[in-house]
């Protein structure tokens, strides 16, 4: 007990506190982490599955547009409407009391090449094949269709005369081909 000295608790306390506040921060850092983590990947998710609804959106509308043979082959059926005593829908009563005359957008030219496109880009944006799963090959999966969704996107925005500004996006797309008016959404 002679080699004890009384004064080295004292001495080291700067390295005990030091030590102590380095695994409290850690602790608390991995805890964090985990939490900002989360949000990350959840507010990540939501943009990209955000894109990738806008582009589905997209190809249905240009495969209704197509003549009524080259149609992607798993369209969703039209919502039924519900109708009142006269039989008329509450969507034909507000078309009707906007307009004498339902606007249409104008429908695609026959052309085998870009219903080839619609329907490529309707298979890699269908949200039944995308994998939710929170795994690197499906996260890497998911990234890829997308990518390839939104080139097919440029291919028929080109064919079909069409551009669509996403940092404008309340615009709605702008028609650029010759002749053609502008498109509101």
């Amino acid at each position: 007990m002679a080699n004890e000295d009384p004064f080295e608790d004292i001495l080291n306390l700067e390295e005990q506190f030091y030590q102590e506040g380095y695994r409290q921060g850690e602790d608390d850092g991995a805890r964090a982490g985990l939490v900002e983590g989360r949000g990350l990947g959840l507010e990540k998710g939501f943009q990209k599955f955000f894109e990738s609804g806008k582009l589905y959106g997209r190809a249905i509308v240009w495969a209704n547009r197509l003549p009524n043979t080259t149609k992607p082959s798993q369209q969703p059926a039209k919502p039924v409407e519900a109708a009142d005593k006269s039989g008329t829908s509450s969507a034909q009563k507000i078309s009707n009391e906007t307009s004498p005359h339902p606007e249409h957008l104008p429908a695609l030219p026959q052309n085998a090449r870009l219903a080839k496109h619609i329907t490529t880009l309707y298979a890699l944006v269908e949200s039944e094949s995308l994998s939710t799963e929170n795994v690197d090959e499906a996260v890497n999966d998911f990234d890829d269709r997308l990518k390839r969704a939104q080139g097919k996107t440029k291919i028929i925005e080109g064919l079909v005369g069409e551009r669509y500004h996403a940092n404008e996006a309340s615009k709605g797309p702008e028609s650029s081909g010759p002749g053609k008016a502008k498109l509101d959404m």
